[in-house]
């Protein structure tokens, strides 16, 4: 049967979802864990290859595997097994088609900023920490620019291979409550760092560096150079996987 799951984790201290020869990820911990079950080695797939240092709160994978256990059994036995930092939520029996990643029609990513003199402690590891005081209005201006089918090449990381830069980012919102600033991103799909880019750059926006006519223009030039930085991984949580 296949096996869908929705699974948790705090990526601080994994390189990222992704199998890598000397790196722990996500996925290696998941593929270990499936080894107690006595059936071999058993190949996990995920809807995204979150970076090293990015976080799920709701990522979607599967995995298919001969078993009289039934399937929403597996978040148990999985947690039973996997570190603290690594939750499955739930799981569940899905149609022999579905496919956690070809399947999914977009995802929604949250990149949070504590936007105060002092980084937090109980944030830190959840967020970017920008001292200067950000213009949220600006910042939502710019935004609006961003929003919308477009070619992306600006805000991909040099040395990406795709057949298109062109993506739909569907929505893109700007939020503040307290000193938390969260950009909240839409899209039918992302390219490489793109997410982490828009944010480098609605913080360069926020802090008068860049005008929302600027990010514009950056859009409409596809360079790399002109978008801003590449925010911190740390900031970035994959919130949700739509079907």
């Amino acid at each position: 049967m296949r096996v869908a799951f929705i699974v948790e984790y705090d990526g601080t201290d994994y390189a990222g979802w992704q199998i890598q020869k000397n790196d722990i990820t996500v996925q290696e911990k998941i593929e270990q864990a499936l080894l107690t079950l006595g059936k071999g080695h058993i190949t996990v797939f995920g809807a995204g290859r979150t970076d090293s240092g990015v976080h799920a709160k709701g990522q979607c994978g599967h995995f298919d595997i001969e078993s009289n256990i039934p399937a929403e059994k597996f978040a148990f036995i999985l947690n039973s097994c996997l570190p603290r930092d690594i939750r499955v939520k739930k799981s569940w029996e899905a149609e022999g088609d579905f496919h956690c990643r070809f399947s999914a029609k977009g995802k929604r990513y949250i990149y949070r900023i504590v936007n105060a003199p002092h980084a937090s402690a109980l944030m830190n590891r959840f967020t970017m920490h920008v001292p200067e005081k950000l213009d949220v209005d600006l910042m939502r201006v710019a935004a609006e620019e961003i929003k919308g089918t477009h070619d992306f090449a600006a805000f991909c990381a040099a040395g990406s291979s795709v057949k298109t830069t062109v993506r739909t980012v569907s929505r893109l919102d700007v939020e503040k409550e307290n000193d938390i600033i969260s950009i909240i991103v839409e899209g039918n799909g992302f390219l490489y760092n793109m997410v982490r880019i828009i944010a480098g750059t609605l913080i360069e926006v926020g802090k008068g560096k860049k005008t929302p006519r600027q990010v514009k223009e950056i859009v409409e030039g596809k360079v790399r150079k002109e978008a801003g930085m590449t925010a911190d991984a740390k900031g970035l949580t994959m919130d949700e996987v739509f079907y």
